[in-house]
C-alpha cells in the first residue's frame, strides 16, 4: 500500500466521520460552515497560484474557480441534508473507487491508454470506468430507498460531474504550473499546521485539491435545478 494512498484513506475516513457528525448536529449548522471555511482556504491557495503565473488564460481558469467555490457554498447553503448524501455519495464515491480500482485494474483492459494523457495522466480508463459506475451505482441505490427517483434524477449526474471538477482543476494547476493546491501555501509557517489537516505535504495536500470536484459538481447542480425550476 502506497503512502499516497494511506494519506488518502486517513484524510477521507477522517473529512466523511466529521461530516457525519456536523450533517446531523443543529440542522446541519456546523456542516455548512466548515464547507464555508474550506471554501475561504481553498480561494486563498487559489489565489497563491498568481505568484507563479499571471497571464490571461490563468485569470479566467482562475476566476471560473473561484465561481465554483462560491456556488458551492451557496448550493450547501439552501440544499437538505438528505440531497446533500447523494454528493457525498457521488464525489468522494467516484474519487475513491476511481483510484482503488485504477491502482487494482490500471491498465489490464486498456493497457497504456490513458483517458486523459494531456490533463491528467495518472488517470486510467479502468479506474475512470469504475469509478464512475460505482459513484452512480450508489446514489441510485439511495434514491431506491429513498423512493425519490422523480424528484432527485439530477444528482445521477455526481460521478460525471465529479471527474469533469477533478479533471478542470487538473488543467488550472497545469496551466499554472502548480503541483498540489497547496504547494505555494504549504510553505508558510502560519499555514502548514492548518494543510497538514487535508494531507499536508504528502503529495496529497491541500484544500482545493480536497473540495475542487464537489464545488463544481454542486455549482452545476445548482445551475440546472434553477434553470428547470
Amino acid at each position: 500500500m502506497s503512502k499516497n494512498f494511506k494519506v488518502r484513506a486517513i484524510v477521507t475516513v477522517g473529512m466523511f466521520a466529521v461530516a457525519l457528525v456536523s450533517l446531523y448536529v443543529f440542522d446541519a449548522i456546523p456542516f455548512r460552515i466548515l464547507f464555508t471555511l474550506f471554501s475561504v482556504v481553498a480561494a486563498v491557495e487559489l489565489c497563491s497560484f498568481f505568484s507563479k503565473k499571471s497571464q490571461p488564460i490563468n485569470i479566467v481558469l482562475a476566476a471560473l474557480e473561484m465561481l465554483f467555490l462560491i456556488g458551492g457554498v451557496i448550493f450547501v447553503a439552501q440544499t437538505s441534508v438528505s440531497q446533500f448524501w447523494y454528493v457525498i455519495l457521488g464525489v468522494p464515491g467516484y474519487d475513491i473507487f476511481a483510484y482503488v480500482f485504477g491502482n487494482i485494474f490500471g491498465g489490464k483492459v486498456f493497457g497504456a491508454a490513458r483517458p486523459f494523457p494531456k490533463i491528467s495522466k495518472n488517470k486510467t480508463w479502468e479506474g475512470t470506468i469504475l469509478g464512475l459506475i460505482t459513484a452512480t451505482g450508489l446514489v441510485t441505490i439511495l434514491m431506491a430507498v429513498r423512493g425519490a427517483f422523480a424528484t432527485d434524477y439530477l444528482y445521477l449526474l455526481c460521478g460525471p460531474l465529479a471527474l469533469a471538477g477533478d479533471l478542470f482543476e487538473s488543467h488550472l494547476k497545469r496551466t499554472f504550473g502548480v503541483k498540489d493546491s497547496n504547494e505555494i501555501v504549504i510553505k508558510n509557517k502560519y499555514c502548514r499546521i492548518l494543510e497538514n489537516l487535508v494531507g499536508g505535504n504528502e503529495g496529497h495536500g491541500g484544500f482545493l485539491d480536497r473540495i475542487d470536484s464537489t464545488a463544481f459538481t454542486t455549482s452545476v447542480l445548482l445551475i440546472i435545478s434553477l434553470m428547470i425550476g
